[in-house]
């Protein structure tokens, strides 16, 4: 679509198959992770997406709270829709260790077959299978450590944009 901005044409659509997605996240592990890594990496996000004409909510918190490192709006225009989205793609991150991509891509897209496989019911809406929630993980310790949150973008390139940040972030800092 030659209409699009030249950000949106440079940015590839990620994979969609799971056992792709998975290695992906399994390579993106931070040496360490602090408040200073959280501010230097949001900082990337932001300056990366405002090469886009939307709107974008950029949020990166621990995991084992809400304490929240990094969160800002890159233009004017956000609603506060944008930060539900953030907390749903959060949790879901949280509870299943994954992006939030990948979760999409496992379940096919299909939010009623996720809320009935994990048994969500009413708690359903607490949860997003919408590309951009990303896990934060380092080396040498089990689980997520944090979660990164770009929400206002479509789905595939929320996700893309946090994957292509990260390594980008990883390599300058000899991580990869």
């Amino acid at each position: 679509n030659h209409d699009l901005p030249s950000a949106f044409m440079s940015l590839p659509d990620p994979p969609r198959d799971i056992t792709a997605i998975a290695a992906i996240e399994a390579k993106l592990v931070f040496p360490s992770f602090t408040a200073d890594t959280a501010w230097e990496l949001g900082s990337a996000l932001r300056a990366r997406l405002l090469e886009f004409p939307t709107p974008v909510v950029i949020n990166i918190t621990l995991a084992n709270s809400n304490q929240l490192l990094f969160h800002t709006a890159t233009r004017p225009g956000t609603q506060p829709d944008n930060d539900l989205w953030v907390a749903r793609k959060r949790k879901t991150v949280l509870r299943w260790g994954s992006s939030t991509w990948y979760m999409h891509n496992k379940m096919k897209g299909d939010e009623k077959a996720f809320a009935e496989k994990y048994m969500l019911g009413e708690t359903a809406g607490e949860y997003a299978i919408h590309g951009g929630g990303f896990p934060i993980r380092v080396k040498g310790v089990e689980g997520v450590v944090g979660v990164i949150v770009v929400s206002g973008l479509k789905q595939e390139w929320d996700h893309q944009i946090i994957v292509e940040t990260v390594e980008r972030f990883l390599a300058g800092q000899g991580a990869q």
